[in-house]
């Protein structure tokens, strides 16, 4: 019973993360990694291996179906945005976009300076990057075969330098950046022909979702900005205005307790009594 349960559980997880054509989109892909991967780790905890098993492909699979998700929607946007500006956009994992800028529309020949398009073309990326703040950038330089391999290196990292420092200054956040030159050593198609050559002439971006990216799927990217700005939490609420509390109570008025009451009065104790008096001693 509790095997078809656990099924049920994780299937409408990973229902909902399929394409409408019936098949499985990368949301329902990294679903059902997740759930290997939380299945495998909930047995490390002892005790009743099905249950942990079970309770750690349901978090799983929630992660792996949030992130797998979370890029999508990103994916979707960039290839939209990036329609006629020759930047590739390619999902190469489910946790991982790609684009590709080639050298034709970044750089001029022996040049890191960017172009006018390229500029356009990245405040576009920008502005998206912004929108799905939970992911890393990895921006790498390449380049073809020709001329010294010493200066194909240097060259690379100066044009990575450059889309790094660019994005840096049109508002990404410089903890998300990082960046790299590989020179001539990564090779997009041989370098057999001028053709190929200009394929492997080109600066990557890899955009690397975190582990809790998609966690709040299902609020738009704007709403999520919102929640990065100032809401009635950090607002003056009550609490930090003047209340009762904070007022002249009764309790710091004089109370009777501190008037003169009969206590403090003489009474007859303090009078002479017959006691204090001659009386016949038996």
């Amino acid at each position: 019973m509790k095997k078809k349960l656990l099924i049920v559980a994780i299937s409408s997880i990973l229902l909902n993360a399929c394409t409408s054509t019936g098949g499985l989109n990368n949301a329902a892909i990294g679903g059902l990694g997740g759930a290997a991967v939380g299945a495998g780790a909930g047995t490390l905890f002892g005790g009743n291996d099905l249950k942990n098993a079970g309770l750690g492909a349901l978090a799983g699979a929630a992660v792996g179906a949030g992130i797998g998700a979370y890029m999508d929607s990103q994916e979707k946007e960039m290839q939209q945005s990036l329609q006629g500006t020759g930047v590739q956009v390619q999902r190469t994992a489910e946790n991982t976009l790609n684009l590709t800028m080639p050298d034709s529309i970044t750089f001029a020949t022996g040049s890191s300076s960017l172009t006018p398009q390229a500029q356009a073309a990245l405040n576009t990326v920008k502005t998206i990057l912004n929108q799905y703040p939970d992911s890393t950038i990895m921006v790498t330089g390449h380049t073809d075969d020709v001329g010294s391999d010493s200066n194909n290196q240097i060259l690379s990292q100066q044009r990575a330098t450059s889309v790094a420092n660019y994005l840096a200054q049109q508002g990404v956040n410089p903890a998300r950046l990082s960046k790299q030159g590989l020179g001539e050593s990564s090779p997009k198609v041989p370098n057999t022909n001028a053709m190929n050559r200009a394929q492997n002439r080109r600066v990557e971006l890899a955009i690397v979702a975190n582990n809790n990216a998609g966690a709040q799927q299902g609020a738009a990217p704007q709403q999520q900005q919102q929640q990065q700005q100032g809401y009635p939490q950090q607002q003056g609420y009550p609490q930090q205005q003047g209340y009762p509390q904070q007022q002249g109570y009764p309790q710091q008025q004089g109370y009777p307790q501190q008037q003169g009451y009969p206590q403090q009065q003489g009474y007859p104790q303090q009078q002479g009594y017959p006691q204090q008096q001659g009386y016949p001693q038996y």
